[in-house]
């Protein structure tokens, strides 16, 4: 290596919110670091991350594909004392030790000292002692590091003699060639002090010197963007004199030049770093399966991999397709499942994946046997036969067409990666399982970083900039709703970001930042689904930390673990699968019948009729009201279709949906690329859906084979030009040496592939969950009561998505009665033809009590009334606030008692209850126990003993009920304004949550959860009041907030529990990720009518009107005088209809209680409401006024 000053001591980005250095961006991979590094002429670069290396991989190959020499190491963090003692040891936190790998066993031995800090050594931060070091110090150099290391930080307390003994002992762990006193220069005062002690320390304990500098980010003009950093890291304000921040701006990656200024009269600290580099020389295994570290399946005694996966793999032939003998097969169907069988498990031992399949096939076999509902599959592994006749997958490639090499390619292996769905609420004991097979210290789940996107970074410097969030959230709604966005994109895409970036002095504000600190990693998180496995304790393989759970998590990233020849599996959780479970369970509890979900048939008439009618609130997959619509418009009568549909409706092949529609019904003629073509296509009415048909297409035109059109569908997918010449080209002349077209017939079929190829989806992922959609459609259709309870069971503790459940359910005529202490189990419960309200979800009333009382229930019978529940119930597990809830929320009312009479007896109940309790549990007999029961009833208490309370209001019950089970189950104080609701509401709450951003809108509800806020002052402005609620509608909740124009205008309609009418633009919720309404205007609902009215016909039957009956309804009008003016309607038996005018002093006021006193005389109203949102336009947003110099 050429002999130059080398950097060995850095921080990329992975120093979360103190490195700014970024180590890979954009679809090309570039690393801004590598090339300021390489620009500067270095030919080596050190990562020393504070307390982690979870950049190590990343730093690895960037710093090889840019060719510098990468070197390993972190900036840990030492107590002087023990590590595993939680305490601050004089009064401070841990100091800093920059330790380098200098071979493999050095980055063994990092990684188990990192490993270690953060499992059992964290402390504000993940911390080693030197006992540790001691243990795991071979192949490590140490530096003595920044003015935090213990040397320096003694030296500069002027503590000469423990700088002295802290070298010799760091001298004598490591060794005296590698441990370095560091020296730097950042143009600080103490560091100068430091030096020249650090000098002469060197000299009177000969050891070496080595000159660094603390790179934090690339460029001196990164400090201030640094500092903003540091101000989100430590949530302080900018305008904070007191916030954390460098001593200086030079925290950069300076030049050797630069670096020989400042130390040229040391040269030998300088020649040193790259001495250093020489030294170390860590060489890690990447590319997967170079280097593979898969759990070894350990087989039954005697057999190898291949022998036992095979023979699962036949018992599941004989039990899916009656084959006794697959060496023997009896016609041509058992033929082709046998030679596909023989082609896969050979395609399977070639590319090395035996015993992955066993590994898989374990813990879902154990599953299985244990009860836990498994999916049918995910992505391409349900194109496998194996897979499906062992039974890690419940789809029959054969049967849907599906491809094995869209799994896994023989002509370009890439490991397979089953992804499994377990049904959500077990999912823990799978993974438990796999801890327990391979051990606890050869599993753990996976990190993620989460970064600062364009939206959070204007939002986080926003805040530290005291900016006012009404203001940072309109900047950040500016930037498009699309996946991968930049500041920089949005400036070209958003017309108002980039206006903002030019005039809104905010928005240049934040920007004079934003740009550097882009992308940047922010925090870590764990992978919802992704576990590691290996054959040994990972702590020897990679580095590991804690979540905020405390579970131990990797600290790399899935991608990195599979490059380095981990095995990563997703156990992901899916609600589905416990809904279709415990469906099952219903239906045997109220039907006595065992359902086996996959043995549902698939022709099942019923179930085609709900999905034909869109009927699909709580379908797997189809509940959006774009799916029902579509649903409705294709009349789906196969499963081939709902799998199909399940594919297109996606950004991208949506545009084919209504092609796919018009073919289906003959409207528009099928055709064929070529004819050829027709089998694949035929099922999708000539429109190419699926990859797997564009791997088919090539191997029936050009002779592809399945690997190399699996190769084909790739570089069509990924659109890389030169990767698609040659495809091309080998497709054309594939077809021109097959003789199924010419050159220029087979260039057109290439384009027309390529154009279907860009959206094409996965088919065995389509058709996995496109059977999951069948199996909830047929509960659904042919076992409703038994599968809203699940539903509604799946949703318990969700005051969002309950309501819309329930409102389906009564919409479906199915009751949801409210809790009962007889009758509830612990979930939903279907009763008859009705639902009962799970225990569980009772406010107040903890699992252990529902537990208790219905071990109580089981063993002694139904409670005769509150008072024999006080009496029968332990108070440890059913106190006075267990009693009052159940009262609350009407589990008792099988009693015939008021809730209110009950409630006030509640303390008479408890006071009776506990001497008997008490005497029970001593054997005591009372006096009255030993006579009987006619003697004894004087002494008895039973509920209609109990004092009389005031009653309840239904508005208090209702109240109660919403407080307690999160929304209202008795009734609804929207019901009194169902008319108005019905008539002027624009949307319904699920129709809301799919509108575009920027919609004008009105929809009507109840004001609940609202919170007055203020904004941030701003120059001479004081804050101003605005308010964000929600919506509770009868079909579930939208979120809102009336900004300060609104609510000062509006805000006094702002009551809680208030029906309203809200007026306003749909935009998106920064908090939920879902949509929110921008109110502009609030009308009290019982005006509404009047407010919104254009005209109102009144419809009357001929040959019931009287005389009589239009003096009647004369007086009516002349009660609700107003302005709306009304027609009659005379209908005719043959059903002509005449309008009559009404004299123009008869106009009237709209309201509920018109419409009700017309309702007896009338066959029907009909209204003809304003079809703006409004009754105002819209004003401009206060910024744009402000930008545009009008006034507030």
């Amino acid at each position: 290596m050429k002999p130059r000053f080398t950097h060995l001591h850095l921080h990329t980005e992975y120093s979360l919110l103190d490195g700014l250095c970024a180590l890979d961006r954009g679809k090309d991979h570039r690393s801004p670091l590598m090339e300021h590094a390489q620009k500067q002429g270095h030919v080596a670069l050190a990562m020393t991350d504070h307390g982690n290396l979870f950049g190590a991989v990343p730093f690895y190959k960037q710093a090889r594909k840019y060719g510098l020499k990468p070197v390993l190491g972190c900036e840990v963090y030492v107590t002087p004392g023990n590590h595993r003692e939680r305490v601050l040891v004089n009064g401070r936190q841990a100091n800093h030790l920059v330790l380098l790998a200098e071979n493999d066993t050095g980055f063994a031995n990092l990684m188990h000292l990192v490993s270690l800090a953060h499992l059992n050594g964290f402390f504000y931060k993940p911390r080693i002692d030197r006992a540790l070091l001691a243990e795991h110090h071979e192949g490590l150099i140490g530096l003595s590091s920044c003015l935090k290391g213990e040397v320096p930080e003694a030296l500069m307390d002027g503590l000469e003699e423990k700088a002295r003994k802290l070298a010799g002992e760091y001298a004598e762990i490591l060794g005296k060639d590698r441990f370095y006193l560091e020296l730097q220069d950042h143009g600080m005062k103490e560091q100068q002090q430091v030096n020249r002690r650090m000098v002469k320390l060197a000299a009177d304990l000969g050891l070496p010197l080595v000159a660094t500098n603390d790179v934090h980010y690339l460029e001196a003009g990164h400090a201030l963007p640094h500092e903003m950093m540091l101000c989100m890291q430590t949530q302080a304000k900018w305008s904070d004199p007191n916030r954390m921040k460098y001593g200086s701006d030079q925290f950069y990656l300076k030049s050797e030049e630069e670096m020989r200024q400042l130390f040229g009269e040391l040269p030998e600290a300088l020649e040193n770093t790259w001495k250093i580099a020489e030294r170390c020389n860590v060489r890690l295994e990447l590319g997967g399966q170079q280097n593979p570290h898969f759990p070894n399946y350990r087989c039954p005694e005697g057999l190898s991999h291949k022998e036992y996966l095979t023979q699962i793999a036949v018992e599941g032939l004989r039990r899916l397709y009656g084959i006794e003998d697959w060496l023997k097969p009896k016609d041509e169907h058992e033929k082709v499942v046998a030679q596909r069988l023989a082609h896969e498990l050979g395609v399977i031992e070639k590319t090395g994946f035996l015993n992955y399949f066993l590994v898989v096939w374990d813990f879902i076999h154990a599953a299985k046997q244990r009860g836990i509902p498994v999916g049918p599959g995910r992505g391409s592994g349900a194109g496998s036969l194996v897979a499906y006749a062992t039974g890690i997958t419940g789809i029959d490639p054969l049967k849907y067409g599906l491809i094995f090499e869209r799994f896994l390619n023989p002509e370009r292996i890439s490991p397979p990666d089953f992804d499994i769905d377990f049904c959500q609420a077990r999912r823990g004991e799978v993974i438990d399982y796999v801890r327990q097979r391979y051990g606890e210290d050869s599993v753990a789940q996976i990190v993620t970083y989460g970064t600062l996107g364009a939206k959070t970074l204007i939002r986080d410097i926003g805040r530290a900039m005291e900016i006012p969030l009404p203001e940072c959230d309109k900047l950040a709604k500016m930037i498009p709703e699309v996946a991968g966005t930049t500041l920089e994109s949005a400036t070209k895409e958003s017309v108002d970001f980039r206006d903002a970036c030019r005039s809104n002095s905010c928005c240049q504000d934040i920007m004079q930042f934003a740009p550097h600190l882009e992308d940047m990693p922010r925090q870590t998180g764990t992978h919802a689904a992704g576990v590691v496995i290996a054959e040994r304790p990972l702590i020897e393989l990679i580095p590991l930390t804690k979540d905020k759970d405390g579970n131990v998590i990797s600290q790399w990233e899935a991608t990195t673990l599979e490059e380095v020849g981990l095995l990563k599996m997703d156990f992901l959780g899916l609600k589905t699968l416990t809904v279709v479970r415990e469906a099952c369970d219903n239906i045997k509890l109220t039907h006595g019948l065992d359902l086996d979900p996959e043995a549902f048939a698939l022709d099942d008439a019923k179930t085609f009729e709900l999905l034909a009618r869109g009927d699909t609130v709580g379908v797997f997959q189809v509940e959006s009201e774009g799916m029902r619509d579509l649903l409705r418009q294709l009349q789906i009568n196969r499963i081939e279709e709902l799998i199909a549909m399940i594919a297109l409706y996606r950004p991208g092949p949506m545009k084919m949906i209504p092609e796919f529609i018009a073919r289906k019904h003959g409207r528009v003629e099928i055709e064929y690329p070529h004819p050829l073509l027709e089998d694949i296509l035929k099922e999708t009415y000539g429109i190419m859906v699926y990859q797997e048909q564009v791997q088919q297409a090539a191997g029936v035109l050009a002779g592809f084979t399945m690997g190399q059109g699996d190769i084909l569908r790739r570089a069509m997918g990924k659109k890389q030009d030169r990767e698609m010449a040659q495809q091309r080209k080998a497709f054309i002349e594939g077809c021109v040496r097959q003789k199924t077209c010419d050159e220029a017939k087979a260039a057109k079929i290439f384009d027309r592939i390529a154009e279907f190829a860009s959206y094409g989806f996965n088919k065995s992922h389509s058709a996995a969950y496109g059977i999951l959609t069948f199996q909830t459609a047929f509960l659904k259709a042919n076992y409703p009561v038994e599968f809203m309870a699940a539903m509604l069971s799946s949703e318990i503790g969700n005051t969002d998505k309950l309501p819309v459940l329930v409102a389906e359910a009564q919409r479906m005529g199915i009751r949801v009665r409210p809790p009962d202490v007889n009758e509830s189990g612990l979930r939903f419960t279907p009763v008859k033809d009705s639902i009962r309200y799970g225990l569980a979800g009772v406010k107040g009333v903890g699992s252990g009590a529902v537990e208790a009382i219905l071990r109580e229930r089981e063993d002694n019978g139904p409670f005769k009334g509150m008072v024999d529940f006080c009496e029968r119930m332990d108070s440890a597990d059913a106190n006075r606030r267990v009693v009052e809830a159940l009262v609350k929320c009407g589990a008792f009312d099988y009693t015939k008692r008021a809730r209110g009479q009950l409630f006030a007896g509640i303390e008479s109940a408890l006071a009776y209850a506990a001497p008997k309790r008490k005497d029970r549990a001593t054997g005591q007999a009372s006096l009255f126990d030993t006579v009987n029961k006619e003697d004894a009833a004087g002494a008895l208490l039973t509920d209609e003993d109990l004092p009389m309370g005031e009653p309840w209001t239904q508005r208090q019950m209702l109240a109660f009920e919403k407080e307690l089970i999160g929304f209202y189950i008795s009734g609804h104080p929207l019901l009194d304004c169902a008319w108005t609701r019905e008539k002027f509401n624009q949307c319904t709450a699920g129709e809301f949550a799919e509108m575009a951003p920027y919609t004008r809108v009105r929809i009507g509800g109840l004001v609940v959860n609202a919170q007055k806020r203020y904004t941030k002052p701003r120059g001479n402005t004081p804050p101003r009041e605005m308010m964000s609620f929600q919506l509770d509608t009868l079909d579930g909740t939208v979120s809102a907030v009336a900004f300060p124009e609104a609510y000062a205008q509006y805000g006094e309609h702002l009551q809680p529990d208030a029906a309203v009418m809200l007026c306003g633009s749909v935009r998106q919720d920064n908090g939920g990720g879902g949509n929110a309404l921008c109110v502009d205007e609030i009308y009290p609902m019982e005006n509404v009518p009047a407010l919104f009215t254009r005209g109102a016909s009144l419809h009357v039957n001929v040959g019931t009107w009287t005389d009589e009956r239009m003096a009647r309804l004369k007086e009516i009008l002349k009660r609700h005088p107003g302005k709306t003016p009304i027609n009659i309607c005379l209908l005719y038996p043959d059903n002509a209809k005449v309008f009559l005018r009404v004299d123009k002093k008869l106009r009237v006021t709209m309201s509920e209680v018109f419409v009700k006193e017309c309702k007896g005389l009338i066959e029907d109203i009909y209204v003809q409401p304003i079809a703006s949102a409004g009754l105002t336009e819209p004003k401009e947003p206060a910024w744009k006024r402000r930008r545009n110099g009008n006034p507030r």
